[in-house]
């Protein structure tokens, strides 16, 4: 008995023993060359700046394991993508260009398991000047204006003095700069322009101020019968021994959004004049958009009709300068001119139509004709209408853009156009045409700008 508990008390050590030798065997082949803890990343430099123009330059690497190395922007690039343990690698970087006015950073990465190193590439922006408009209009009156300059390097203005306008501060530094133009009012009988450069160095940009004047340009063969320069102090409001508002509701035409009001809706003004220039402005006013639409009281048959305007920018903008007769509720039959019409979404584009009651937009027969008038949103330009007992036409800046000729069939669907009309200037919001791809509130305040209405007839 004693010998067999003794066997078995051996037999069980040497099974211990094996175990033992098993397990500190496994444990051994599964231990890590290399434990993630004691991995070193050396890098030089952790920090680099660069210019904004395309360029290369180097970092060198080291660890005691295999590495990797990665961007994370495109415009800075590695190569290689990685290194072997114990083999110190340069890397090249090859950055692009910065075109942008800002600064921008990326943040390279070298990574080993778990242990990572980060390397900081600034680039610096490109040289900028920016002028928050690069055209600016005076009427006659004269008047103030500002342009904001924002700029990340110093700058001045480079321009030759005119006595007629006044410009300050005639230089700044990187940040916002707000200059000031006042300009005096214009007694000759020529328009008056300065050109203006706001000069960075490396780069600069234009500001272009044109001041119009006064001075009526008579058609050969007729007669002034009737204008408004609107040179009334600014702030006034349009002359209603001349004009009259209509006060209409959203919706109650061309399924337009804005509510047409009397000028102003408490203090938010759509109609004012200021440095000679009639104002229509389209604006929030609490939850909805107001303008204004404003007609002559006088009617005409025939004559050439002139206005110079600046039309608003944005898309949802709807600005017209056109003509109805007396009875314009019988629309279409009582016939319609339209000198000019724009819409933001289609931005510069200006057309010219007729509608009566065989040519119209609702049965897709309106006769009508556009063209691109470049910088019609951004300065003044002259449209004019000559309308004769024969045709319609329509100009821009004296080139003709529209003809409509009378047939002559003594036929008020095809020539409603004998009878005494008036124009109209209003700015529509929305719509079926100024609406036809959404509108951008953004956009408002939208303003419309008149600096004169003309009317000439035969003598």
């Amino acid at each position: 008995m004693t010998k067999t508990i003794s066997a078995f008390f051996y037999l069980s050590l040497i099974s211990l023993a094996l175990i033992s030798a098993c397990a500190c065997s496994g444990s051994d082949s599964d231990e890590p060359a290399n434990n993630n803890q004691d991995v070193v990343i050396n890098v030089s430099p952790d920090n680099i700046d660069v210019t904004n123009e395309t360029t290369s330059t180097k970092i060198s690497v080291s660890a005691n394991a295999d590495w990797s190395i990665t961007s994370d922007a495109s415009w800075c690039k590695c190569f290689p993508s990685g290194g072997l343990k114990n083999t110190p690698t340069e890397i090249s970087l090859s950055i692009e260009a910065n075109t942008e006015a800002i600064e921008r950073q990326t943040v390279l990465t070298v990574s080993s398991g778990k242990t990572s190193k980060k390397i900081t590439v600034t680039q610096t922006p490109s040289p900028s000047v920016m002028p928050s408009t690069g055209v600016l209009n005076f009427g006659a009156q004269g008047g103030t204006a500002t342009v904001t300059v924002n700029a990340n390097i110093a700058w001045q203005l480079i321009f030759t003095p005119a006595e007629w306008i006044s410009v300050s501060p005639v230089k700044g530094d990187a940040g916002e700069t707000l200059i000031t133009f006042v300009c005096k009012s214009n007694d000759t009988s020529e328009n008056r322009k300065l050109q203006l450069t706001v000069d960075g160095g490396n780069k600069s940009a234009d500001i272009t101020v044109t001041q119009y004047s006064d001075k009526i340009e008579t058609p050969d063969g007729y007669t002034l019968v009737w204008n408004d320069e609107f040179n009334t102090p600014d702030g006034s409001s349009p002359d209603l021994s001349k004009w009259y508002y209509d006060e209409w509701a959203p919706g109650f035409v061309n399924n337009e959004l804005q509510r047409y009001v009397a000028g102003a809706l408490g203090n938010d003004k759509t109609a004012e004049i200021i440095g000679g220039v009639l104002n229509i402005t389209a604006r929030k006013s609490g939850s909805q958009v107001i303008s204004a639409r404003l007609n002559t009281k006088d009617l005409w048959l025939y004559g050439y009709f002139e206005a110079r305007l600046k039309l608003p920018k944005g898309k949802g903008t709807w600005p017209a300068f056109w003509m109805m007769p007396a009875d314009g509720g019988n629309w279409p039959h009582c016939g319609e001119i339209d000198i000019m019409e724009e819409v933001g979404t289609n931005p510069n584009y200006t057309s010219s139509s007729i509608h009566c009651t065989a040519y119209n937009h609702t049965i897709g027969t309106q006769k009508t004709a556009e063209r691109f008038t470049a910088g019609a949103e951004d300065e003044f330009h002259t449209y004019a209408l000559e309308w004769t007992p024969d045709f319609i036409r329509t100009f821009v800046d004296g080139k003709q853009l529209f003809y409509f000729a009378n047939d002559k069939k003594n036929d008020q669907n095809t020539w409603p156009f004998d009878k005494p009309f008036h124009p109209i200037l209003n700015l529509a919001w929305g719509g079926s045409w100024g609406g036809m791809n959404g509108v951008d509130e953004s956009a408002l305040p939208a303003t419309y700008m008149i600096d004169y209405v003309r009317i000439f007839q035969k003598y």
